[in-house]
């Protein structure tokens, strides 16, 4: 079994070489809000970071783990997600995500745009 050190180490080795999963989305209109879902597995909170800039949304999240293992099949990471979307004019007076069960939740809401907002679910302060 890896120690702690050979897990960090094999963590950053794997994140230095690899393209970030495009993340699938949908994305609506609810009344108040632009709202966007994203699976988003075995992270946590504190490793999701979204930013709205200009009329671009981007959200991601840095490879949670990537433990040295001889895997039998090996088809998706712990994490290295990222995605970038439009977002339609009349969205940008804030920002609320969450993330619960690997579901990512981030709305846009609706009114006048106050510029560029940075954001991590559940409670995190737009900056």
């Amino acid at each position: 079994r890896p120690d702690h050190h050979e897990v960090v180490d094999a963590t950053v080795a794997t994140e230095d070489t690899m393209t970030p999963q495009r993340v699938p989305v949908r994305m609506y209109e609810a009344p108040e809000a632009l709202v966007v879902v994203a699976p988003m597995c075995a992270v946590q909170r504190s490793d999701v970071h979204i930013e709205k800039r200009g009329t671009q949304l981007r959200f991601w999240a840095h490879l949670r783990s990537a433990a040295p293992r001889e895997y039998l099949l090996d088809e998706w990471d712990f994490g290295g997600y990222e995605r970038e979307l439009e977002v339609p004019d009349g969205y940008g007076a804030g920002i609320e995500a969450t993330l619960v069960n690997g579901q990512l939740v981030i709305r846009l809401l609706k009114g006048a745009d106050v510029g560029d907002m940075r954001a991590q679910p559940e409670g995190a302060e737009i900056t």
